[in-house]
């Protein structure tokens, strides 16, 4: 079938056919961690959204340079352009050096990721690495007359950009109003206007770190280290950029204006944000303090948590709804996660065991094309799980023997679980299956086992408690001609 990728831009707030710039070659950036803390749910988000589009679109044949960025320098408290380096702050109350907290925190964040199956990026660029670039791009924009200098430090003109282009465009906001309400903090700042943002920092005596620049003895603001290092990396134009919808204002609006400024031209073709996972209605975040971390998750060490989750159960939560989607946590959703998750691959087991007929009897050739044009209508991965639960649900027919599939057909249709469970949902089989879930699956067969020598010394009511109690708690209990299959309802 023909392939055609629709994506919601949210600059445009439509979904749009991708067209990439470059023939066959993807351009892709992507808004990493600020590494002075352990990740939590709220940073797997976005991972294993753009480590979906990524596969995706490898899986259509592209070739994707994909770009995520770690943010070690620059990023103060409340994302202002005042108070201390988030880093800097986790490192002077260590006692330790910034780039020891940097490199404690994204060793986690690799293991982390590694854990989720999410594939690592083609490269993961440092803005601490990249202060010459930053420093080259200011000069840019002060040459194109969109930045001044005070006491030292560099700050983005918004107004002067606002009436040459259009400063709110990614987020909607009216800044024209922001505009009028921040006149009256003129001279009572650095920046003539609350609305304008820093480019670079002059350094306070106590700030640990700092470079030498034409301004000063500083650090460059948060925003513009993806400006510079998108552009080092993917050229003056690329494809798609894309992080947490947290991230639309100020970064992303900064972003874009500071590009503009810079290059005389924008820079990105598709903006794209996934929404956030809230706790009882509230984005979970570190800012909060109501964030639970992956490896507490993991675990199950958290007061919030009813009980361990694989990293598979969190993946495939995630991926059970559309990127664009609110996703509230609950232990009950992860359950009902785990459950699906579980009865997702048994059905994969049971398809590697079925013998194929003379003839199909079930209707599954369509499968794989229905599986497409749910990924091609914006990476709708829930609809693509609903269509592998249906193929599911004609496995369990064939395999009670009340339907048969023939050979062409069968191969077919673990090819497409295969495509689609593995290499585009990224949904790791051994991974998941034999971490605390193998002696998990050996309780229950032994249970099973137990049940079965009750049954051939004629004690019934052993082999019928055992059956009910678990029915009762969620298993599906199916004696079969080659034995006992079980597995969660």
């Amino acid at each position: 079938m023909e392939h055609k990728l629709s994506i919601y831009n949210t600059l445009s707030r439509k979904k749009e056919l991708f067209v990439p710039i470059h023939n066959n070659t993807v351009g892709m950036y992507v808004c990493g961690p600020t590494v002075y803390g352990d990740a939590h749910l709220g940073h797997a988000r976005p991972a294993i959204t753009f480590d979906l589009l990524f596969r995706y679109l490898q899986h259509l044949g592209y070739k994707v340079r994909y770009v995520r960025n770690i943010t070690d320098v620059g990023h103060l408290e409340n994302d202002a352009d005042s108070g201390e380096d988030k880093i800097g702050k986790k490192a002077r109350l260590d006692q330790v050096e910034p780039m020891e907290i940097v490199q404690r925190y994204l060793n986690a964040y690799h293991k982390n990721m590694e854990a989720l199956n999410v594939l690592p990026p083609s490269i993961e660029p440092h803005a601490s690495g990249h202060i010459i670039e930053q420093i080259e791009f200011v000069k840019k924009i002060q040459e194109a007359g969109f930045a001044y200098e005070s006491q030292g430090s560099v700050y983005f003109d918004v107004e002067k950009y606002n009436q040459q282009h259009h400063y709110g465009k990614l987020s909607g906001r009216n800044i024209d109003d922001l505009l009028e309400t921040t006149r009256e903090l003129d001279g009572q700042d650095e920046k003539r206007r609350s609305v304008d943002f820093a480019l670079w920092k002059k350094a306070a005596p106590e700030h640990i770190m700092h470079w030498p620049s034409p301004w000063s003895k500083g650090f460059p603001g948060w925003h513009l280290e993806c400006s510079a290092m998108g552009t080092k990396y993917l050229g003056e134009q690329f494809d798609i950029h894309g992080g947490g919808m947290d991230l639309v204002f100020p970064h992303h609006e900064c972003e874009i204006a500071q590009s503009t400024a810079a290059l005389g031209k924008e820079t990105v073709k598709y903006w794209m944000h996934n929404n956030m996972i809230t706790i009882n209605g509230q984005k979970m975040g570190k800012s909060l303090g109501n964030f639970i971390t992956l490896d507490q998750f993991f675990t199950g060490n958290h007061a919030s948590l009813e009980k361990a989750y694989s990293p598979m159960t969190i993946r495939f939560f995630i991926l059970q709804a559309q990127y664009r989607s609110t996703v509230d946590f609950s232990n009950e959703a992860l359950q009902a996660a785990e459950k699906g998750l579980q009865r997702l691959l048994d059905g994969y087991a049971r398809l590697q065991k079925i013998v194929p007929g003379t003839a199909s009897t079930v209707e599954l050739s369509n499968l794989r094309d229905r599986c497409e044009q749910a990924m091609q209508d914006d990476l709708n991965s829930p609809i693509v799980i609903a269509h592998l639960f249906e193929a599911v649900t004609a496995i369990n027919t064939i395999v009670s023997e009340n339907a048969s599939i023939n050979s062409a057909d069968l191969e077919e249709l673990k090819a497409t679980f295969k495509l689609f469970v593995e290499v585009i949902l990224g949904i790791q089989l051994e991974n998941d299956a034999q971490t605390g879930a193998d002696a998990y699956k050996a309780a229950i067969d032994l249970l099973l086992r137990i049940r079965q020598e009750a049954k051939t010394n004629k004690d019934w009511a052993t082999s019928d408690k055992i059956r009910n109690e678990l029915t009762a708690m969620g298993f599906d209990i199916k004696d079969g001609k080659d034995g006992v299959e079980w597995s969660l309802k």
